[in-house]
This record gives C-alpha cells, sequence and structure tokens, in this order.
C-alpha cells in the first residue's frame, strides 16, 4: 500500500478502536501569565472568531497574543485612570479631605475606563 502525503512527511497514526488517525502535537509554547484583559480577550475571540482563535492555538502563539494584549490593555487602562482623574480633580488632597468622594469618583473613572478599554483592544 502507497503511503499518504501524511506519511511520506514524517506523520504517523495510531489506531483508535477501528480508527486510524493522526498523531498530531501541538508546538510547545511558552507560558506567560494571562490577567484579566488576556482572559477576555481570549474568551472574545474563541466565541466570536474561532478562526483566528484556533490558529493562534495550533501555531503556538495563542498564550504569547493573549500575554500581549493583556500587558497593552493594562498600560493603556493605568494611562486612562491618570489622565481622567487628573482632568476631573481627582488629586491625593481630595482623597485628604473627602474619602468617599474620592472613592467615589476614582470607581466611576475606573468603570467607564474598564469599558473603553474592553471596547478598543479586546
Amino acid at each position: 500500500m502507497e503511503k499518504s502525503i501524511f506519511e511520506q512527511m514524517g506523520g504517523t497514526y495510531m489506531q483508535q478502536g477501528d480508527y486510524m488517525l493522526p498523531t498530531l502535537i501541538l508546538p510547545a509554547e511558552e507560558e506567560r501569565p494571562i490577567g484579566i484583559w488576556g482572559q477576555r480577550r481570549g474568551r472574545y475571540l474563541k466565541q466570536h472568531h474561532r478562526t483566528l482563535y484556533y490558529s493562534l492555538l495550533t501555531s503556538g502563539k495563542l498564550n504569547a497574543h493573549l500575554a500581549e494584549i493583556d500587558r497593552q490593555a493594562e498600560e493603556l487602562f493605568s494611562q486612562l485612570v491618570k489622565q481622567m482623574a487628573e482632568r476631573e480633580g481627582v488629586t491625593e488632597q481630595l482623597k485628604a479631605e473627602n474619602q468617599m468622594e474620592w472613592v467615589c469618583r476614582m470607581n466611576s473613572i475606573r468603570s467607564g475606563v474598564a469599558e473603553t478599554v474592553y471596547t478598543d483592544l479586546i
């Protein structure tokens, strides 16, 4: 029996019940920690862009992609929170004088910035 193209390229098969299935191994991928933004990006890709998700997964680049998105999103989030706090006058002086007002305004800023980052990057 003539070898298949897969076998000619060095591939092997293993028997599972009555079927011969190709032995496929994903390439090794560097493990990098993924934060909340990377996890959200992964979930979004898996639900809405399956082709890109599985392409990154099978090429061994998914973890690196998610870690990079997480880094970019975290930087953008920090930068935007700082800019919005300055623009709205939320200062350390306000924090010292009226902590509850400071917390309320900072939570509002962080919530708005989180929505912006999610919309733009994720």
